[in-house]
């Protein structure tokens, strides 16, 4: 467990909001005292008291079920049952067949997104009502348009939630390029009023850089964004009228930040994702701050660790203490996903982050692998790439024994010690956002979109590549070749359908996502997931998502 962060602890917001029209907030959020005024408190720290909820509102929701959404609908992982075991009514393997339904418990955090935006609104009308400055309210506005992104990302068509509303009044869902242009010209307008300093203050908490990351990623989605339909967005014909405004977006980040973000900044590639990570990972951008005891809900180990671990020493973590909680296993990395890191450079570190073939106990220091294999009932683990179906169904069942637990490679990119997880499966992970080499890629596909300086273009893709230990390349890179970076890179971190999506590739063949299965769907309106039950119910003017049964 980390101790080395700041966690701020204040009961503002003793209501659960879990919906659109749910507006019970708690009296004691209310000012009494104007802060801009002198009151003999700090008016930033009334401020950071105020918005402390509003910041970390969502870290349950992106510790584990946003994660369930994007990594199984995307080629990284798939998600195994085990006998009936984990199919849990279908919800992981229908993200993995792009067959998601209202139901599923993987997508049941809408409302979760609707009331951290109406936290942030409250807090907005309040300092507005209290006299507070611009530069007060901003932290709150940058928020809401990250939530509002969510919701426009993953779901298409969203509500403008711009303020609060009164008892029984309902937001009406808002075409998705509108709901683009919104986000982009809230960000435009209060980066500037935003921190600037990067530092154990301001971590985890919205920046100028913060918002610029989220401009950036807005813009090189902006052809995905205001498409006519989510099915219209055509990959290879696409024009991205805002290509040089990501650009000048990532160039602010890169040259007015370069004493402050750094891809390397003394931490390599493993340890950036580590349980100890932090402030001092000058990759990071923008992150949701977690600890095992002090802020839980980080749960990305669980699924994807060999699935009878518990108990086990020695294990495959190096841990000399043994993990008292159990693991799902459920989650493993796709075979197509599988044979990219296969395919890596032996020397670079980021093959690392995935367990495949014979496997090897890490060293808990370096993490990296050392000369002892892993046991299990006195036999060597070997993780096969390849994944066979007990019975060619949608259940994507594998069986429950020692052989079904080894099929697939697993992911280790979320390192865990017994110290974290045995405190109810809990990991002190920080979960990055917006990185820098992300900032550094961006540009990158920008500038081979448009086919311009496409030398800087290859220096800025070895920027990344070099560090990691790859090969550098020798000439400009194709929008292919930046699309399997991003593979590399970001693997494990919610971005992968994003890319899928921009880059034409969310209707490929991946498993079990094969057209040999008629339960697998290729509705290309199946590129944002359908609108939840619960929230149907909440607001029952609204439509379903077209491709999906109301």
């Amino acid at each position: 467990m980390k101790l080395n962060k700041l966690f701020i602890s204040v009961g503002l917001f003793a209501a659960a909001l879990t919906g659109c029209t749910n507006l019970d907030v708690n009296v004691e959020s209310q000012y009494t005292d104007d802060p801009s005024k002198g009151s003999g408190v700090d008016p930033m720290l009334l401020v950071e008291a105020k918005m402390a909820d509003v910041y970390f509102h969502l870290s349950g929701t992106l510790g584990r079920r946003y994660m369930e959404a994007q990594c199984l609908a995307s080629d990284e992982f798939t998600a195994l049952a085990f006998d009936g075991g984990y199919y849990d009514d279908g919800t992981y393997a229908n993200q993995a067949l792009h067959a998601s339904r209202a139901t599923d418990a993987s997508l049941d955090w809408y409302p979760d997104v609707t009331s951290g935006i109406t936290k942030a609104n409250t807090v907005i009308a309040d300092l507005t009502a209290s006299g507070a400055s611009d530069k007060m309210i901003a932290p709150a506005r940058a928020i809401r348009a990250y939530y509002t992104w969510i919701l426009m990302d993953c779901f298409g068509d969203a509500p403008k939630m711009d303020r609060v509303i009164t008892e029984g009044e309902t937001f009406e869902r808002r075409p998705r390029a509108e709901i683009a242009q919104w986000i982009a010209d809230e960000l435009t307008a209060i980066a500037d009023q935003l921190n600037d300093t990067v530092s154990a203050k301001t971590y985890g908490k919205p920046t100028k850089w913060m918002a610029k990351a989220l401009l950036a990623k807005l813009y090189i989605n902006w052809a995905v964004y205001t498409a006519e339909s989510v099915d219209k967005y055509d990959a290879a014909t696409a024009d991205n009228e805002k290509l040089q405004a990501c650009i000048d977006v990532c160039d602010e980040i890169i040259y007015e930040s370069e004493d402050r973000f750094d891809i390397n900044g003394g931490v390599d590639y493993l340890h950036k994702f580590a349980p100890d990570n932090g402030p001092h990972v000058k990759d990071f951008i923008y992150v949701m701050p977690y600890d095992a005891v002090e802020r839980a809900g980080f749960q990305y180990a669980r699924p994807r660790t060999f699935k009878d671990m518990k108990g086990l020493i020695p294990n495959y973590y190096g841990s000399k203490e043994a993990f008292t909680q159990s693991f799902g296993g459920n989650m493993v990395v796709t075979p197509e996903m599988a044979a990219r890191f296969d395919a890596l450079d032996a020397t670079d570190i980021r093959r690392n982050v995935v367990l495949g073939g014979d496997v090897y106990n890490r060293d808990p220091n370096t993490l990296l692998p050392t000369k002892e294999r892993f046991m299990y009932k006195g036999q060597p683990v070997t993780f096969t790439k390849d994944i066979k179906l007990k019975i060619e169904n949608n259940t994507i069942d594998v069986g429950n024994d020692a052989a079904a637990y080894q099929q697939g490679y697993h992911s280790i990119k979320w390192f865990i010690v017994p110290n974290d997880y045995n405190n109810g499966r809990n990991q002190s992970n920080d979960l990055p956002i917006f990185r820098y080499a992300d900032i550094l890629l961006m540009k990158a596909e920008a500038l081979v979109r448009m086919g311009e300086k496409l030398d800087e273009a290859m220096k800025l893709v070895n920027e990344v590549r070099v560090y990691a230990g790859a090969t550098p390349l020798t000439s400009a890179p194709t929008l292919e070749q930046i699309y399997n970076e991003r593979a590399i890179e970001f693997f494990d971190e919610n971005w992968r359908r994003n890319d899928m999506i921009r880059f034409g590739h969310y209707e490929d063949e991946f498993f079990p996502h094969y057209k040999k299965y008629d339960f697998a769907k290729f509705d290309k309106r199946h590129r944002v997931f359908p609108i939840t039950q619960r929230q149907l119910d909440l607001n029952p003017d609204w439509k379903q998502n077209d491709g999906y049964e109301q």
